[in-house]
């Protein structure tokens, strides 16, 4: 409920994370793969949704903020998308999510969830055989030398145990590519294919 609060606050302004600007990962993979059917999920405002709509591809967006979604829907009015409200760990119990998608585009939504393993069954769930999952995360602060292991894990952030879960999915890592965020976090690109 706290994190729901959170992200609904923090749509009151323009988010910190909402560039505007479809970032140069999913360019590149727009520009090396043939268009289909994607799903970003947590699209918040709908940057990459246009995105890849104006690049031919078929695309349906969800985020649990209503208020994203309307500025989805405002941003993506002479483009043909589908956005809904949902939440991504219950795609399922939202009408018109329907797969299998060929992309799904996950941009700082993974690393924030709780629930990574109800994630992980509805992205199994809709992501086509041999599909791509796109996900952008960053990393939890290294809990062993900051010595805080508690409040580190009660942090947002990907750490060993996502990777290995992601992995027991039976998605096969294709590239990955480190850096830092804006606040100076380590972070990672990460392209896997379903198998």
């Amino acid at each position: 409920m706290i994190h729901r609060l959170r992200f609904l606050w923090m749509y009151l302004r323009r988010p910190s994370w909402d560039s505007g600007i479809a970032p140069p990962e999913l360019m590149q993979y727009i520009q090396t793969h043939p268009a289909g059917r994607a799903i970003d999920l947590g699209c918040g405002t709908g940057t990459n949704v246009l995105t890849l709509a104006q690049n031919g591809w078929q695309v349906t967006g969800v985020d649990f903020i209503p208020k994203a979604i309307r500025a989805a829907k405002r941003k993506t009015q002479n483009v043909k998308v589908d956005l809904r409200v949902g939440d991504v760990t219950h795609l399922s119990g939202v009408r018109g999510i329907n797969g299998p998608f060929d992309l799904a585009l996950d941009i700082g939504c993974f690393h924030g969830l709780e629930n990574k393993s109800k994630y992980l069954d509805e992205l199994d769930r809709l992501l086509a055989p041999s599909g791509h999952w796109l996900l952008y995360g960053f990393f939890k602060p290294d809990s062993q030398l900051s010595g805080r292991f508690d409040a580190a894990q009660r942090k947002p952030g990907l750490d060993a145990t996502s990777v290995d879960l992601i992995h027991a999915r039976g998605f096969s890592l294709l590239s990955r590519s480190d850096g830092f965020d804006k606040k100076n976090r380590p972070s990672a690109w990460f392209l896997f294919q379903k198998k």
